[in-house]
């Protein structure tokens, strides 16, 4: 196969780089989920917010 030459080869390092990468996205992404939930389970938010979204539904349909 030919190498473009435009576009480097990928080297081992780069693809360490990158798993890397999205490990870090990922456990930015699991603090955000655990941030949530602990706003979520000490406010009354969520459930006031299913509330209206139902009722509102329930008016639409009948």
């Amino acid at each position: 196969m030919k190498q473009s030459k435009t576009m480097p080869a990928t080297t081992r390092a780069d693809r360490g780089q990158a798993t890397a990468e999205y490990a870090l996205v990922i456990l930015g992404a699991a603090a955000l989920a655990v941030l949530v939930l602990a706003w979520a389970s000490t406010t009354s938010a969520v459930g006031d917010l299913l509330d209206s979204v139902l009722d509102a539904v329930a008016s639409r349909v009948g």
